[in-house]
């Protein structure tokens, strides 16, 4: 998570966004439409990783209570910036793995865009952490990239390369679902097998889903 808190935060990650081609930001709206499609409006939602609050404030025009967390200050602010004193939708500045949150305070917890992998965090600990934080009878969200949306992923990369929003990519290092810049920025992927063993290594059923061609999915009812 460092690399986006000191190297791509607020603006710059904003800008990352805005330069997408529409193949790519068919896949982002896809993202928040799947999950909003899973909400209730009495849901308290927590995001993992929320960024500048594109997620977050698209999801509390459903949920009672949207809360993102990140670790980026600048993101962080630009998040309530943007959300402004009209909508339920706190930003905290939290570490994913270890919220501090109490046990079983959200109806929802969420972590889209690949966070999974773009952290650069254990994840075995962030899931543990999701689970701890969602209630009994809650669910748990997560995405990655699905494979075969690999050429329009690399080619977003690139753009926000020539932008200088991150760094070149070291082409001899990416490949196979994984995209390395020569900054500093690594991101792999999930694939449908992962998510089953990741979660069955924790005890959890998992429900994949593939979505737009784009998105892969996972999703548990906690227990």
């Amino acid at each position: 998570m460092r690399y986006y808190a000191e190297k791509l935060s607020g603006e710059r990650l904003r800008r990352c966004y805005a330069i997408a081609p529409p193949r790519v930001k068919q896949y982002l709206q896809a993202e928040i439409d799947h999950v909003l499609g899973r909400l209730h409006h009495d849901d308290t939602v927590l995001e993992l990783g929320c960024g500048y609050g594109r997620v977050a404030c698209e999801l509390v025009k459903k949920a009672s209570r949207v809360v993102g967390i990140d670790t980026a200050t600048k993101s962080l602010d630009l998040g309530r910036q943007l959300a402004g004193s009209g909508l339920p939708c706190e930003f905290l500045g939290m570490d994913a793995a270890a919220t501090g949150f109490p046990d079983n305070l959200f109806d929802v917890v969420l972590c889209v865009q690949n966070g999974i992998c773009a952290f650069g965090i254990d994840k075995t600990r962030l899931v543990q952490e999701a689970v701890r934080v969602c209630r009994s009878g809650g669910r748990i969200l997560f995405s990655s990239y699905a494979e075969q949306f690999w050429p329009h992923r690399l080619a977003w990369f690139e753009l926000q390369a020539a932008h200088g929003l991150v760094g070149d990519i070291d082409y001899k290092s990416t490949g196979n679902g994984v995209i390395v810049c020569r900054d500093g920025f690594r991101a792999g992927l999930m694939r449908p097998r992962d998510f089953q063993m990741l979660w069955m290594k924790l005890g959890l059923t998992p429900d994949i889903k593939e979505v737009d061609g784009s998105a892969t999915f996972c999703e548990s009812v906690i227990v």
